[in-house]
C-alpha cells in the first residue's frame, strides 16, 4: 500500500515536464493552437494546477522591464521611503484587485477575454465594452513598452555599436537615442507580429525559455544580494568634487597618469583642458578648484547606504547629479563641459514615479484568462494570484534597500541590477532582454484576442469586422489594429513616456473589477456565490478609491483622458443583450426604493409634470394608424418623465396572445423610430372601450403613474354608420374625468410637424377661457424646449365681457405670466353679452340637428342625470372673470345628448330660469334666435392669425359636444384640446 501511495506522488520528472510543457497563451489562443494542429478540434482535459496554471503565468506577467531598467532608478530619485510608498500603494492597489477578481472568477467559468468576459457580465454591456476597449488599449501598449525595454538593453548593454543615428554634441543626445529607438522598435514589432500571425503555437514553444530567463535573473539577483552584505561588488563611480561623471568618456580615474617616470595628462584632463600642456593648461574652472575621487556605487548593506538614500532627491532635467557629503567647491564650470557629467534626462517627481512603476505591478489578470485550462479553477486562481502578489510585492521591498543606488549612466553603460547580480552581470542583461521580447510576444498574442472577443459579442458595430480572421480563428485583423496602436507608442521613443499611458489604461480595467465585485456583494443576487469567500464589498471600495487615486497622481491629464474614452464608448454602446448584469440588478433595486419614496405623497406642484398616456389606434394589419400621435408626446416630453403607449386589441386573451405580442412589438418599433422614451402595454378585452378603462386605472406602477391621457381625435364620426367611432371616445372622456387625470386631444394631427420639420417663426396661441390648474400655461412652455417648437412665440387670448375692464384684466395676466417666468404676449377679447348669448343659441342648435344621433347613445336616465350633474358642478367650480357664462338653457340639452329616448325637447319655464337669465332676456332671445350671429367663433377666427402654428383651448368637459368641437375649429390647421385634472400644476413660487 505504501508503495502504491510513493507511485502517486508528484516526481521531479513530472515538475521538469510541466516546466517544459509550459506555456503562457491565453485559453483563446490555445484553442486556436490545437486547431492548427488537429483538423477536428478536440480540446484537452483541464489539468493546469496553480503553479503552472497561475502563479507561475502571474511572476511572469509581473516581473519585467521595469524591474530590470527602472527600480534602481525609482529608488535612488524618490529614496527608501517613499520608493516604499510607491510600492505600497500599487501593490496595495492590486492585492484588493486580486481579491476582488478571485471573487469573480470563482463565481463561474471565464472564457476568453478575461478581465473583459468578468466585467461586461458584472455591469452590463456598456461598462465591459468600455473597460474591455481600455484594457485592450493598456495590453497593445505594454507590448511597446516591452518592445521599447527590449530595444533599450539591446542599444545600451549588448550591442552599443548597432546605433544607427549619433549625436554630434551632448544637445542632440536625446534625439540621437529616440530616432534608434524608432527604428529598431518599428523592425522588432514588425518580427514579432509576424511571429504571431504564423502561429502561436512558436510563441508557445519558446514561453518555458522566457519563464526560465526570469526565474534564474530573479535567483541571480537575490544571490549577488546575499554575496554584497560580505564582499560587496567592485562597482566604482568616478566624482569631480561632488559631481557624477560619465564613465564612457574617459579610460582613467584621474587627472594625470604615470607612463614609464613621467606624468601625462589623463584623457579626463584632455576632456576638460583645451590644452594637453600641463604647464599652461586651459581648463574648466570646475575642474581646477576640485578633486577627481573614486566611490564604489554598490558598497554593501553594511555601509550605512540605507540611511544615506533614505529620503528623495528629484531633479530637473538637465540638472547635474550631485552626491551629498563629498567635498566641492561651488563654481560654474564651462557650458561645453556639461555634456561630462550625468544629468537628469527627465524631470523626475513622485507622481512620474508613480506611474512609472505601476505597470510593474500589473499582470495579475494571467491567471483568470486561463481558467478553462486549470483543474481547479476556483481554488487555484485565487491562490496563484494573491500568491503571486505577496511574491513580487516582497521582492520590490527588499529591492528597494538592496538597490538604493543614485547613479545610473555612471558605470560605463552597465546595467546596474546587473553588477549586484552573480556569478555575472550578463545573467541580468540577457535574461531581461529574453523576458523583455517574450512579455511583448504574449502581449501581442493577447490584444488581439481581447479585441475580437469584444467584436464577436458585437455590442460595438464599427469593431465586428476585427472578430474574424484566419480559418482556424486567428483574429489576422485585429493583429494588424494591434501592430498599428503599438507602432504609436514605439514613435513616442521613450519608455518612461509610455508606462504612465499603460498605467492609465490598466488602473482603470481594475477599477471596474473592484466595482463589479462590490456591486455584485450589495446587491445579493441569487446567482452571486463565489467560492472564494474572502472578500467584502469595503475592500473592493477601497480598492476602487486607490485605483482612481492612482490614476490622477501618476498623471491628472492622461486619468482624464483615458476616462473620456471610457465615457465616449460606454455612451456609443447601445446593447440590447441580457448578461444578467449586476447594472440591471442595481437599477431594479433603485428603481424600487424610487417608487417606494414616490408613496409617501403626490408630488409637488413645482415638480408636476405631464406623465403621460398615450392610446394608439392599430389598423387591421397592427400598425399604428396615427404615428404622429408619438411625434407629438416625444416633443411634448423631450425624453422626461413616465411615457406609456397603451393599445386594446377587440377579442379574448387566450385567443390573441400571438397577436399581442405582434401589436407590441409594431408599437415598440414605432416608438424606437419617432424617439418616444417609455413603455408599451397592449391588453386584450371583448370591448375597446373596457380596455381603454382598463388602461386608465392600471398602468403604472404605485406612485409612478399616469397623470394625463393623450388621444387621437375620432375622424369620420359623422360619416361612421357605427356609433362606437364616437362612443368611444365620449366614453374614454368621462373615464379621465372620473379619474381625475388630464386629458389631451391633438386635433388634425397628421398635419403636426415631425421631428426633423424646424419652425422658424409662428406662435403658439392658447385661448384662456376656462382656469385649469395652468395647463394651458406649461404645455406650450413644453413645448418650446424642444427644437420644432423652440423659435415659436407664445400668445395668450382671454375673453372680456362688457362690464369686466380689459385694461387691468391685460395687466393682470401680464404679471401672473411675468410671475410664472413664461414669456407670451397677452391678448383680451370684449364680446357682448348678446354675443355670448347668441354663442349658447348655436351650440343648442347645433344640438337639436343631431336628434337622430342623440338616440343612439343608449343611456339610462340615471346616467343622464349624472352627466347633467357633472358637468353643473364642474363649470359652477371654475368660473372665471374671463369663462364664459352657460345659460339653464344649454345645460338640459347637454342632458339630452346621452339620452336613449325619443324625449320631446321641453321648453324651460320662465320662472326656473337662473343665473344671469332673466325671463325678460329669455323672450327677447327666443324672439331674435334666427337672426344669432356666429359672434364667437368668427372673433376667435380672426384672432388666431395666419402664422399661428398652434392653437390651445380648453373646451373638452365630461360630455363634450363633437359637433360643437368640429364646428368651433373648423378651417384651422393643428388644434390641441385640451382639459385639466383638476388640480393645480405650475406655480409662481421657487
Amino acid at each position: 500500500m505504501a508503495i502504491e501511495e510513493l507511485d502517486i506522488r508528484p516526481k521531479v520528472s513530472s515538475l521538469l515536464s510541466r516546466l517544459v510543457n509550459y506555456t503562457n497563451i491565453t485559453q483563446g489562443a490555445r484553442e486556436h493552437e490545437e486547431a492548427e494542429n488537429t483538423e477536428t478540434l478536440r480540446r484537452k482535459s483541464p489539468n493546469m494546477g496553480t503553479l503552472m496554471g497561475v502563479y507561475l503565468p502571474c511572476l511572469q506577467n509581473i516581473f519585467g522591464v521595469i524591474l530590470f531598467l527602472r527600480l534602481t532608478w525609482i529608488v535612488g530619485t524618490a529614496g527608501i521611503v517613499q520608493s516604499f510608498l510607491i510600492v505600497l500603494m500599487c501593490c496595495s492597489c492590486t492585492m484588493l484587485t486580486a481579491i476582488s477578481m478571485s471573487a469573480i472568477a470563482t463565481n463561474g467559468v471565464v472564457p476568453a477575454g478575461g478581465a473583459y468576459f468578468m466585467i461586461s457580465r458584472s455591469l452590463g454591456a456598456e461598462f465591459g465594452g468600455a473597460v474591455g476597449i481600455c484594457f485592450y488599449l493598456g495590453t497593445t501598449f505594454a507590448a511597446a513598452m516591452y518592445i521599447l525595454g527590449a530595444i533599450e538593453i539591446f542599444l545600451k548593454y549588448l550591442v552599443p555599436q548597432a546605433a544607427i543615428f549619433h549625436a554630434s554634441d551632448h544637445h542632440g543626445g536625446d534625439s540621437a537615442i529616440l530616432n534608434n529607438m524608432r527604428v529598431y522598435g518599428t523592425i522588432c514589432l514588425s518580427l514579432m507580429a509576424v511571429v504571431v500571425f504564423v502561429g502561436v503555437k512558436y510563441v508557445n514553444k519558446l514561453a518555458s525559455l522566457f519563464l526560465a530567463c526570469v526565474i534564474i535573473s530573479i535567483v541571480s539577483i537575490y544571490a549577488g544580494a546575499i554575496k554584497s552584505v560580505f564582499q560587496p561588488p567592485d562597482f566604482s563611480i568616478c566624482m569631480l568634487g561632488n559631481r557624477t561623471l560619465v564613465r564612457d568618456q574617459f579610460d582613467v580615474c584621474s587627472k594625470t597618469v604615470l607612463e614609464g617616470n613621467v606624468t601625462v595628462p589623463s584623457q579626463l584632463w584632455r576632456n576638460f583642458c583645451s590644452s594637453g600642456n600641463m604647464s599652461s593648461p586651459q581648463c574648466d574652472d570646475y575642474f581646477n578648484q576640485n578633486n577627481v575621487t573614486e566611490i564604489q556605487g554598490i558598497p554593501g548593506l553594511a555601509s550605512g547606504i540605507i540611511r544615506d538614500n533614505m529620503w528623495g532627491d528629484y531633479r530637473e532635467k538637465g540638472q547635474i547629479l550631485e552626491k551629498a557629503g563629498l567635498p566641492s567647491v561651488d563654481v560654474h564650470g564651462a557650458v561645453e563641459s556639461i555634456g561630462l557629467y550625468v544629468s537628469a534626462d527627465i524631470a523626475t517627481s513622485f507622481t512620474l514615479l508613480v506611474g512609472i512603476f505601476f505597470p510593474s505591478a500589473t499582470g495579475i489578470m494571467a491567471g483568470s484568462n486561463r481558467s478553462g485550462d486549470l483543474k481547479d479553477a476556483q481554488k487555484s486562481i485565487p491562490i496563484g494570484t494573491i500568491l503571486a502578489i505577496t511574491t513580487t510585492t516582497l521582492h520590490f521591498r527588499c529591492c528597494v534597500h538592496v538597490l538604493s543606488c543614485r547613479f545610473g549612466d555612471a558605470v560605463s553603460k552597465n546595467l546596474v541590477v546587473g553588477t549586484l547580480s552573480w556569478p555575472s552581470p550578463w545573467v541580468i542583461v540577457i535574461g531581461s532582454f529574453f523576458s523583455t521580447v517574450g512579455a511583448g510576444l504574449q502581449s501581442l498574442t493577447g490584444a488581439p484576442r481581447l479585441l475580437q472577443a469584444i467584436a464577436k459579442d458585437n455590442i460595438i458595430p464599427f469593431l465586428r469586422v476585427f472578430g474574424h480572421g484566419k480559418a482556424n480563428g486567428e483574429p489576422t485583423w485585429a493583429l494588424l489594429l494591434t501592430g498599428l496602436i503599438a507602432e504609436l507608442g514605439i514613435l513616442i521613443a521613450s519608455l518612461d513616456m509610455v508606462a504612465p499611458i499603460l498605467s492609465m489604461f490598466f488602473l482603470m480595467c481594475y477599477l471596474f473589477v473592484n466595482l463589479a465585485c462590490a456591486v455584485q456583494t450589495l446587491l445579493r443576487t441569487p446567482n452571486w456565490r463565489p467560492r472564494f469567500k474572502y472578500y467584502h464589498w469595503a475592500l473592493s471600495f477601497l480598492g476602487m478609491s486607490m485605483c482612481l487615486a492612482l490614476m490622477f497622481i501618476s498623471s491628472w491629464y492622461y486619468a482624464i483622458v483615458a476616462m473620456c474614452i471610457a465615457g465616449m464608448i460606454y455612451k456609443y454602446i447601445e446593447a440590447e443583450k441580457e448578461w444578467g448584469d449586476g447594472i440591471r440588478g442595481l437599477s431594479l433595486s433603485a428603481a424600487r426604493y424610487s417608487l417606494l419614496r414616490l408613496e409617501l405623497g403626490p408630488p409637488h406642484t413645482k415638480n408636476w409634470r405631464p406623465q403621460v398616456l398615450v392610446l394608439l389606434k392599430l389598423d387591421e394589419d397592427l400598425h399604428v394608424k396615427y404615428p404622429r400621435l408619438l411625434t407629438f408626446v416625444s416633443q411634448l416630453k423631450a425624453g422626461k418623465g413616465l411615457t406609456i403607449v397603451g393599445s386594446v386589441i377587440q377579442g379574448q386573451f387566450l385567443d390573441s396572445y400571438g397577436e399581442t405580442q405582434a401589436s407590441e412589438q409594431a408599437v415598440k418599433n414605432m416608438m424606437e423610430i419617432e424617439r418616444v422614451k417609455g413603455f408599451c402595454q397592449v391588453v386584450v378585452a371583448s370591448k375597446v372601450r373596457e380596455g381603454i378603462a382598463h388602461l386608465i386605472q392600471s398602468c403604472g406602477l404605485g406612485g409612478m403613474k399616469h397623470n394625463t391621457v393623450v388621444m387621437g381625435w375620432p375622424y369620420g364620426w359623422r360619416q361612421s354608420e357605427d356609433p362606437r367611432a364616437w362612443k368611444t371616445f365620449i366614453n374614454t372622456v368621462r373615464c379621465t374625468t372620473a379619474a381625475h387625470l388630464a386629458l389631451m386631444v391633438p386635433k388634425n394631427v397628421s398635419f403636426y410637424p415631425s421631428n426633423h420639420e424646424r419652425f422658424t417663426d409662428g406662435t403658439i396661441d392658447v385661448w384662456w377661457i376656462v382656469h385649469d390648474g395652468g395647463m394651458l400655461m406649461l404645455l406650450p412652455f413644453l413645448l418650446k424646449q424642444h427644437k420644432v417648437w423652440r423659435k415659436c412665440k407664445m400668445r395668450i387670448f382671454t375673453v372680456a365681457q362688457m362690464d369686466d375692464n380689459s385694461i387691468q384684466m391685460k395687466k393682470d395676466l401680464a404679471t401672473f405670466l411675468y410671475q410664472l417666468r413664461i414669456e407670451a404676449e397677452v391678448e383680451v377679447v370684449e364680446m357682448h353679452d348678446s354675443d355670448i348669448s347668441a354663442y349658447t343659441y348655436e351650440r343648442t342648435l347645433m344640438m337639436e340637428q343631431r336628434s337622430q344621433m342623440l338616440r343612439q347613445m343608449r343611456l339610462s336616465s340615471a346616467e343622464r342625470e349624472r352627466e347633467v350633474h357633472n358637468y353643473t358642478s364642474t363649470n359652477i367650480h371654475r368660473i372665471t372673470p374671463a369663462q364664459l357664462v352657460k345659460d339653464r338653457h344649454s345645460l338640459i340639452r347637454m342632458g339630452s345628448l346621452y339620452s336613449d329616448e325619443e324625449e320631446e325637447v321641453v321648453e324651460p319655464v320662465a320662472d326656473k330660469i337662473q343665473m344671469t337669465w332673466t325671463k325678460e332676456r329669455y323672450e327677447a332671445e327666443r324672439r331674435n334666435r334666427n337672426n344669432a350671429p356666429e359672434n364667437f367663433r368668427e372673433l376667435m377666427n380672426l384672432a388666431v392669425c395666419s402664422d399661428a402654428e398652434l392653437l390651445v383651448i380648453t373646451v373638452l368637459n365630461s360630455g363634450p359636444d363633437m359637433e360643437f368641437l368640429e364646428v368651433l375649429t373648423e378651417g384651422l390647421e393643428r388644434v390641441l384640446l385640451v382639459r385639466g385634472g383638476g388640480r393645480e400644476v405650475i406655480t409662481i413660487y421657487s
